[in-house]
């Protein structure tokens, strides 16, 4: 009797610590340095925060997002939160500013809504939406730098570029590798759960207990990954010296000068004629 063993593919998710896909010659943002694509966009997140109009937050956010889409390999589900989920937050923003906006210090010439004593002005809509406008072009422009790079080579970029210590810098991103290991762990215990048929029912209720049923074998876990990984740091000789030396360099090339230089003059256009 024979047992075949089939793989079961695991649920889609974002790992910030996965390594670069291979992509296309067209996808040119995972090929620049990680310090470059923070660099560019960090001034225009900056200025935006002291932008009131319309017109400069929205032609940041369509300059976004062209360069995710052509520039990034985006999946189908990202691509429906950028074009649906992102927009619609905006507009909730934009609506919820425009209502805690204080009447008595805009213009009260336009009526958009009025219901009762109480009066919706479009100076506060403007207002709100320009705040939330604000916020969408800031996180629009995060994004570049968020969806196309992974830790290591940011943690390597900041060792080898702007001399962070490599005590600090691989310390957090041996920190950050917690997240996705729990995440792991944590859907471990649950089919074991499962197995066990220790679901414990519906209601909510029966998920608050199955989530405090989760913390103890998660506490486990976490104590005897932390030992691993300060065995392993301690067997590497972690601390014992100034300096390491790295397996994977992080270049930074001409390609990543030209980027920055691009999207800053892209920026200061924006800025001068918006």
């Amino acid at each position: 009797m024979t047992t075949e063993t089939v793989a079961v593919p695991k649920r889609a998710a974002f790992d910030p610590y996965a390594p670069t896909p291979r992509t296309a010659a067209v996808h040119f943002l995972y090929r620049l340095n990680p310090l470059a694509k923070l660099a560019a966009p960090l001034p225009a997140m900056v200025l935006l925060v002291f932008v009131r109009d319309l017109a400069t937050p929205i032609a940041f956010f369509v300059l976004a997002y062209v360069l995710l889409v052509v520039g990034a390999h985006l999946s189908g589900r990202m691509l429906v939160f950028l074009a649906v989920a992102v927009p619609a937050a905006i507009a909730v923003l934009g609506v919820a500013f425009a209502l805690w906006t204080d009447a008595s210090r805009i213009d009260h010439s336009v009526v958009v809504l009025q219901l009762g004593e109480w009066t919706l002005y479009g100076a506060a809509l403007h207002t709100g939406f320009a705040t939330g406008l604000r916020l969408g072009a800031i996180l629009a422009l995060s994004l570049i730098p968020g969806l196309t790079t992974n830790g290591p080579d940011l943690v390597r970029a900041l060792i080898q570029h702007l001399r962070v210590p490599y005590r600090i810098g691989y310390t957090a991103m041996a920190a950050f590798r917690f997240v996705p290991r729990f995440r792991h762990e944590l859907e471990v215990i649950r089919a074991a759960h499962r197995v066990r048929g220790a679901h414990g029912g519906r209601g909510p209720f029966a998920a608050i207990a199955r989530g405090v049923g989760y913390v103890v074998p998660l506490l486990a876990g976490a104590i005897r990954h932390a030992e691993r990984v300060a065995l392993s740091m301690d067997a590497r000789a972690f601390g014992a010296y100034p300096t390491r030396t790295e397996r994977y360099p992080v270049p930074f090339r001409a390609r990543d000068i030209v980027f920055i230089l691009l999207f800053w003059a892209v920026s200061a256009a924006l800025f001068v004629l918006l």
